[in-house]
């Protein structure tokens, strides 16, 4: 079985175990899932959901928070760790956006990472997510899963990203990417992964058959 054919066996199987892609991150506009995935660095999803809805409330849009001092804005994410170069960069990236972007957060990859603090997993999410087109978000449980499949051989994100986009569909990768995160957290997990309950297990070189 090549790589490829093991990567589409793969999107079915996830497809039949998790018919909903979504993304964990709560947001009602691209610049709150901007914010948010920012604020999910090095910090889980459901923390960042717990925080942002007061965030939100006293700087909904890029043009309020542009007006934030980072001093301003830490207490509201002081729970999400590296609080203050976090909102060091919400700052900066909300200035940017009024004064390079209209206000509007863009929607390619290469005007997105030139934001403060937003890198290609962040710029990918949102290029998906919103704009509705093909990218690969390579997280923590992406470079994982597709290592212990053999679908890739590095640790880098970017090789990562490289190497699956050749492998899956573009209409696919998305929400191959959202699936690949609700696995890791149901069954593929970095230290116990469920191998004796898991559905790709014939398809995983890495899995512990009993």
């Amino acid at each position: 079985m090549t790589k490829k054919q093991r990567a589409l066996e793969v999107i079915e199987l996830l497809k039949q175990q998790y018919p909903d892609a979504i993304c964990s991150l709560e947001y009602t506009d691209p610049f709150q899932l901007l914010v948010s995935t920012r604020l999910a660095a090095q910090c889980t999803d459901a923390r960042v959901n717990m925080v942002t809805p007061a965030l939100f409330a006293k700087y909904p849009t890029p043009q309020v928070m542009a007006t934030a001092t980072p001093e301003e804005i830490e207490p509201f994410i002081r729970s999400c760790g590296l609080y203050k170069t976090k909102a060091r960069d919400l700052a900066l990236l909300s200035r940017m956006l009024c004064e390079e972007f209209g206000g509007e957060v863009p929607d390619t990859l290469e005007q997105l990472t030139r934001l403060p603090g937003i890198g290609r997993k962040t710029a990918n999410l949102v290029c998906g997510d919103i704009f509705g087109k093909p990218a690969v978000v390579t997280d923590t449980h992406c470079i994982r899963i597709s290592g212990r499949l053999h679908l890739t051989d590095s640790k880098d994100p970017y090789k990562v990203e490289m190497a699956l986009k050749k492998l899956l569909p573009p209409e696919e990768s998305n929400d191959f990417c959202h699936r690949l995160v609700l696995f890791g957290r149901d069954i593929c997990s970095a230290r116990s992964p469920k191998c004796g309950i898991c559905p790709l297990a014939h398809l995983c070189p890495s899995a512990e058959h009993k």
